[in-house]
């Protein structure tokens, strides 16, 4: 097949490609240039600004490709030009959303049968935390109306991996790997979920081989903190009661993944998934993905989440609390 991934060099589009690639499908990917390209020559590379409206994708004119994968579009901004100029251009439009569409659930478990939040305005172009799930919601609307019955829109749960950016499962992989003394959050009974990006660069080339259609969740296993502190083989956790965390200020970006069950957005670590595996999603067991990502992080840079000056107050703290 030929494909167009709109993005491609970065994180999931990065692995989504290589994927493709290994099918034995021709890839061409659009972007601005400006990030780190490993992918090989042989993927064809045009040039555009999404931001930039229809005239920032002239690259795309007069060319026509089986299949869209859309792995950078987050406001409609981005997402109605690109949908304008593709309709008549490509077969089938993959659109990457994000399991935030459905805003905080009051409970889970979370099929796409779940209401979404209410869409953002086409005119919101800044991404936060409160604007990032709407957006999604409307670029999904605005694909679903291009491309009437030859969509599929992808709702992943955080994502794990290599070359991830943001590296909030990385967090807790580099931590265990450092050994020593590991805050872990709670009491063990709370929930991480997460899918793995080679699990969901496999299945976005099965829905461009099989042509599937409609909202598909992309959602890992769903472990206990106290089965995934295990599973990263943490040599002494120290389990920190969430309400002292909580007097200590710590959110998710300090500790990242960690959303205490009944607190904001802990029923979207429970995300139902049984619709994609019905249609071929497999999953990487946990120790595999950790086992990945710790071996990406030996040429990885990245500052922790929680540093330890941090970490060993809050240890601290906690034990005078004991």
């Amino acid at each position: 097949m030929t494909i167009l991934v709109l993005g491609g060099t970065q994180f999931v589009g990065r692995h989504i490609v290589e994927t493709l690639l290994h099918g034995g499908h021709s890839v061409t990917i659009l972007n601005r240039g400006v990030t780190t390209d490993a992918l090989p020559g042989h993927v064809e590379r045009l040039r555009g600004d999404r931001d930039a409206g229809l005239g920032g994708l002239a690259a795309l004119a007069d060319r026509t490709w089986d299949v869209c994968v859309d792995v950078s579009g987050y406001t409609p901004r981005q997402v109605r030009p690109s949908t304008e100029r593709l309709r008549r251009n490509v077969g089938r439009y993959v659109f990457i959303s994000a399991v935030s569409v459905y805003g905080d659930p009051t409970r889970g478990p979370v099929s796409e049968n779940q209401p979404r939040s209410a869409p953002a305005a086409e005119d919101v172009a800044e991404i936060t935390q409160e604007t990032y799930g709407p957006l999604k919601v409307t670029c999904e609307d605005i694909v679903a109306v291009m491309f009437p019955g030859r969509c599929a829109l992808l709702r992943p749960q955080v994502i794990a991996g290599a070359h991830d950016p943001l590296s909030r499962f990385g967090y807790w992989v580099a931590r265990a790997a450092r050994g020593g003394e590991m805050l872990a959050p709670g009491d063990g009974s709370d929930y991480v979920q997460y899918i793995d990006a080679g699990d969901l660069a496999r299945f976005a080339r099965i829905v461009c081989e099989q042509g599937l259609d409609g909202a598909l969740n992309l959602a890992g296993p769903r472990l206990t903190w106290a089965e995934f502190v295990e599973a990263l083989g943490a040599q002494s956790p120290v389990w920190v009661p969430k309400e002292s965390l909580r007097a200590a200020g710590m959110g998710e970006r300090e500790l990242p993944l960690y959303r205490p069950t009944g607190g904001p957005r802990s029923s979207l670590m429970h995300i139902c998934n049984a619709r994609a595996i019905a249609a071929g999603l497999t999953l990487t067991a946990p120790e595999m993905t950790i086992a990945a990502v710790r071996i990406w992080l030996r040429n990885s840079d990245q500052p922790p989440a929680l540093s330890p000056e941090r970490e060993a107050a809050l240890l601290l703290l906690a034990r005078s609390r004991a």
